[in-house]
């Protein structure tokens, strides 16, 4: 269960959390339309920093786009927002979610001007999405019976809550048989992500990580991995994965907001390397918490400073 917070943002104004509600009727809850994000706030020696809380803020208008849901605010106005409710709430790492959906007004498939939009930016605390163990041991996936949404059919590129019904049946079958996440193929059959992280595949030294075209949401913590692996001088490629190149590969690791950079340890039962964290997951793994703890320089510019001190609570 979530640990409540104090405030939420709403609208361009602070509101308290229990007053955070919505009709039943509200167009989003019979139609998904929705967009959101996941953004982590991190405990730095400098005070609490907000990781691409830009490009976040980018992608939520981007998807709301998609969608034809007109946000009345600019990236600007939410990447300060986001930034503000980690400052009223006296947080030093958090997990943010910005969500806009189309409220209560017509009931209609079709919204109208009517149905308004909603934007809401919550924060609170939250551990490793994947189990804290997980980060060095790996984790036991499943590829998964449901096939990613196929390219005309819902947008993927658009961090939508309607897409998510298809990774919570990812999610759920794996947790049925026992797996802690599933991965998803494309329509092709070519490997496409999780129910809610990006693929990457070590084999001989390069990374593979699948295309946008294979129906993979373009991630930024799996653009934060594309830039730190071209940093550090591993190859890296986006690539059309086979899924039994997952079965041969040397590593295996997830990537995204709520996993970060988690490595896999066995795919169906399939002992995935050494069954544990290999040495370029460890790189990566390394170099990103490295950044986003403040304990290596900041080049790309990608933390933004709350103002507030470490401990305010």
């Amino acid at each position: 269960m979530l640990k409540a917070t104090e405030k939420i943002w709403h609208n361009g104004r602070m509101i308290d959390w229990n007053d955070a509600k919505i009709h039943v009727l509200a167009h989003v809850t019979s139609y998904g339309s929705s967009v959101f994000e996941g953004v982590r706030c991190y405990a730095t020696e400098a005070g609490p920093q907000v990781f691409r809380v830009r490009e976040h803020a980018r992608r939520l208008t981007d998807s709301a786009k998609i969608y034809r849901i007109e946000i009345p605010f600019s990236i600007d106005q939410l990447a300060a927002a986001m930034v503000d409710i980690v400052r009223v709430n006296k947080l030093d790492s958090c997990y943010i979610r910005p969500l806009v959906i189309r409220g209560y007004g017509d009931l209609g498939v079709l919204a109208t001007k009517d149905t308004p939009i909603e934007t809401y930016i919550a924060c609170w605390e939250w551990g490793k999405y994947l189990g804290a163990e997980a980060m060095e041991q790996g984790v036991d996936v499943c590829i998964s019976s449901w096939t990613r949404l196929a390219p005309n059919t819902l947008p993927v590129m658009s961090k939508a809550g309607a897409n998510y019904m298809n990774s919570q049946l990812i999610r759920m079958e794996a947790a049925m048989n026992g797996y802690s996440e599933g991965i998803a193929l494309d329509a092709a059959g070519y490997v496409s992500e999780g129910s809610g992280e990006n693929v990457f595949v070590v084999r001989d030294g390069k990374i593979h990580t699948p295309p946008l075209g294979s129906s993979v949401l373009p991630g930024i913590t799996r653009d934060t991995v594309i830039r730190i692996a071209q940093s550090l001088g591993i190859p890296i490629v986006e690539t059309l994965v086979p899924r039994e190149m997952l079965y041969i590969a040397d590593e295996v690791f997830f990537s995204g907001t709520a996993a970060e950079v988690t490595p896999v340890r066995s795919i169906d039962r399939i002992t995935i390397g050494a069954g544990r964290r290999g040495p370029i997951t460890e790189k990566i793994q390394s170099e990103f918490f490295g950044i986003v703890e403040g304990k290596k320089p900041d080049v790309h510019g990608w933390l933004t400073p709350v103002a507030q001190p470490v401990g305010a609570r």
